[in-house]
């Protein structure tokens, strides 16, 4: 990514677009995971959510550790070298470029937000293997052809792609629309390509509240869906076993929550599909 690395000049550009009085999702899941990118809106929410809804704190490390474990599976036994992730968030310990190039060095990713603080940290942190290449790219979710168009200048789209998608579409208030994002980020990806996806989901009036109190804060809001809207995201595609499940059930490792029937699952499903 040298390309992209940023100088202090242009990070003092991008600090002044950042608006710290309201949380912000990125910073607010960092902070829950124990990162140190955030400012007090971002801490106030979070330590209220630690002290009243401890179970949203595990829905973020659960779901960090079922994106962890979706990649590796792509990466080590599907040959998928490729990886498009949008909404990537601020950079955490084992991040999808970390977990895909272990696996395969000569993995290709792509990171999107259109979070100021997230891209200054992206361009200056993430680095490349000598085999393959991790780029960050300045866009929305909402326009699908601009992330497929900066996103081909560093993919080859005529291969397949996983397409990244966790903690992100539950920021588009309508739910069909969410989906009929999804699908024109698949249509511009070749057959053999996989969707990764997973989301909150209003299992719980602890959720349901978060939900709520998060959208009250002033930030950007996110909707919690039930499992079976998220399941319909997946619409058209292969599932992988065990399909659209809490990611707690998702190909748990041994000491993962989930694995061998226990713990208990967390306000969050998700799954891995495959586009025939």
């Amino acid at each position: 990514m040298a390309d992209h690395v940023s100088t202090p000049e242009s990070l003092e550009r991008i600090a002044a677009k950042i608006d710290t009085s309201v949380p912000h999702s990125a910073r607010f899941w960092n902070y829950l995971l124990g990162g140190e990118d955030h400012f007090p809106p971002d801490r106030e929410v979070g330590d209220y959510i630690m002290a009243n809804m401890p179970g949203l704190v595990e829905v973020a490390r659960c779901s960090r550790r079922f994106l962890v474990r979706a990649v590796h599976y792509l990466a080590a036994e599907e040959g998928i070298r490729q990886f498009l992730d949008i909404g990537t968030g601020l950079p955490t310990s084992e991040h999808v470029h970390e977990v895909a190039q272990r696996a395969a060095p000569e993995c290709r990713i792509v990171y999107v937000d259109n979070d100021p603080l997230v891209l200054a940290h992206a361009r200056a942190l993430l680095v490349d293997t000598p085999e393959g290449r991790t780029d960050c790219i300045d866009a929305d979710l909402r326009n699908p052809d601009a992330i497929v168009e900066a996103a081909a200048a560093t993919l080859d789209l005529t291969r397949p792609v996983a397409l990244v998608l966790t903690g992100i579409i539950g920021h588009i208030a309508d739910f069909d629309e969410a989906k009929a994002l999804v699908r024109r980020l698949l249509a511009a990806l070749p057959s053999g390509s996989f969707l990764v996806h997973c989301d909150g989901t209003n299992t719980s009036p602890q959720m349901v509240e978060a939900e709520e109190r998060y959208i009250n804060s002033g930030a950007v809001p996110y909707y919690v869906r039930s499992p079976e809207q998220i399941r319909q995201v997946f619409d058209g595609l292969e599932l992988v076993e065990p399909g659209v499940v809490p990611v707690t059930r998702w190909r748990p490792e041994a000491g993962e929550p989930g694995e061998s029937g226990g713990p208990a699952d967390v306000d969050a499903c998700g799954g891995v599909g495959r586009k025939a």
